[in-house]
């Protein structure tokens, strides 16, 4: 038993206080002590509690009050009653009212150990919930979606605009491209952000197993239905289902996603009773779902539904001079979690690493990040410390001329300033001197590109 565990014991009888405390001691808690319900608000504005033992019947504020002001003021604290036989009647609904439980008079240690117990282990869990949640929305704030370009900025204004909303997004883009992450901001920056996001891999599921798992099944449903289960959409009322690769999804299904959007009902397999759901539906693919349409692979009554608020995630070949801010973003989540410092990229790492198209995209840069970070010696990584696929030469496309001259200076102006600040650690000062600029001309560049500058701890 862990015993900081502190449990605050609320009697105005003092023989009872004390016997109750003396066997908590001995059970491995600390207690503290206090004759009245206004005594007790007072030494939980001032200590902490993990669990308040009260008597329901006190003179002055009893303990209905008692709790009513806890479920206020302290709401993560549980709160166990004690009861002679006569009120256990008040007692149950003081549980309605929010209190863990109630325990009669006279009661067993181990009865009182017993529901103890229980409630912290509930307390735990609820505040692990809580934290669990708040590193959630923590990490899909907008801050998390990381880049500057103007491609990415774009994403941001439509994941902007569309949170608030009750309209489906359909995203699209290359695998890799950060299209799940787009549709989790989504959901912890909209009004269902206390409800569930519900996510399914739409290509990972065998056909016969998908019906199932998005709209559940009633027992006996077929060999191994042993017992009813609910399907994705029932665990998301109230929440967001998030249909990933739903340009995989068979037809047959398709339909029923449909009846899903238009009814608000599912029904699940080998059920005749349908049950309504308030979900809203994000998903993504990396398919060309316009041209699934044209060749019967995807119903067109389904794209117009799902499409109603479209967002195209860009590969990060359209996108390169995030790469920098990205690898940043990487190296600070990797020294997190490693608890060690994080080398530097050298200059020549970084320019091959800008000049590779990534296939995979994000997720392969994160890859590739992660593999350097081993790999690398003498606390840098060098342009030999990356795999050998971004040592392969660049087909030159349009003559060796840039597609797009704004873009690719923006995008060279950009590397010159993302260098500079990190050699000298943010100090716009040294930065302007080693561009060979005033330090007003590296200011407004550094607004004008959209640039965050973030000193690194020093490693003194």
């Amino acid at each position: 038993m862990n015993p900081r565990r502190c449990i605050l014991v609320v009697d105005d009888e003092p023989r009872l206080r004390e016997v109750i405390a003396d066997a908590l001691d001995d059970l491995g808690y600390r207690t503290l002590s206090a004759d009245s319900a206004e005594a007790a608000l007072q030494r939980l504005a001032v200590e902490p509690v993990d669990l308040v033992l009260s008597d329901l019947r006190m003179p002055g504020q009893d303990g209905h009050a008692l709790l009513q002001d806890i479920r206020s003021r302290h709401a993560t604290i549980p709160v166990v009653l004690m009861t002679a036989y006569s009120t256990v009647k008040d007692a149950v609904q003081m549980i309605k009212e929010g209190a863990f439980d109630y325990i009669a008079k006279p009661f067993e240690i181990g009865e009182l150990s017993a529901t103890i117990g229980n409630a912290l282990r509930l307390s735990a869990a609820l505040q692990d919930n809580q934290r669990l949640r708040r590193e959630l929305e923590s990490r899909y704030r907008f801050d998390h979606l990381i880049g500057a370009s103007a491609a990415f900025r774009r994403v941001i204004g439509a994941i902007a605009e569309v949170c608030e909303s009750r309209a489906n997004v359909l995203l699209t883009g290359e695998s890799g491209t950060g299209k799940e992450l787009a549709a989790r901001a989504i959901h912890y920056n909209s009004a269902r952000r206390n409800e569930a996001f519900v996510a399914i891999n739409c290509a990972a599921i065998p056909e016969g197993l998908l019906e199932s798992e998005l709209f559940g099944h009633v027992k006996g449903a077929f060999t191994g239905a042993v017992s009813a289960r609910p399907g994705r959409f029932v665990q998301a009322n109230g929440g967001t289902v998030f249909l990933d690769e739903i340009g995989d999804m068979p037809v047959s299904i398709q339909a029923k996603i449909l009846r899903v959007l238009q009814e608000r009902v599912v029904e699940p397999v080998g059920g005749s009773q349908s049950r309504s759901v308030d979900v809203r539906v994000i998903a993504a693919t990396h398919r060309d779902l316009r041209e699934a349409v044209r060749s019967g692979g995807f119903r067109h009554d389904l794209y117009y539904r799902l499409n109603v608020f479209p967002i195209e995630l860009p590969p990060l070949r359209e996108r390169r001079e995030d790469i920098p801010l990205l690898l940043a973003h990487f190296l600070q989540e990797l020294g997190k979690s490693s608890e060690r410092p994080m080398p530097a990229f050298t200059p020549a790492a970084l320019r091959l690493m800008e000049r590779y198209s990534w296939p995979g995209n994000i997720r392969e840069l994160q890859n590739c990040v992660e593999r350097a970070v081993i790999v690398a010696r003498n606390g840098s990584v060098d342009a030999g410390d990356l795999p050998a696929e971004l040592h392969e030469p660049v087909s030159s496309e349009n003559g060796g001329l840039p597609s797009d001259l704004d873009a690719e200076l923006e995008r060279l102006e950009r590397r010159f300033v993302l260098e500079a600040l990190a050699r000298t650690n943010g100090v716009q000062v040294q930065a302007a001197e080693l561009l060979g600029i005033s330090e007003r001309s590296l200011w407004h560049r550094i607004k004008k590109l959209g640039i965050n500058i973030v000193k690194r701890p020093s490693s003194t």
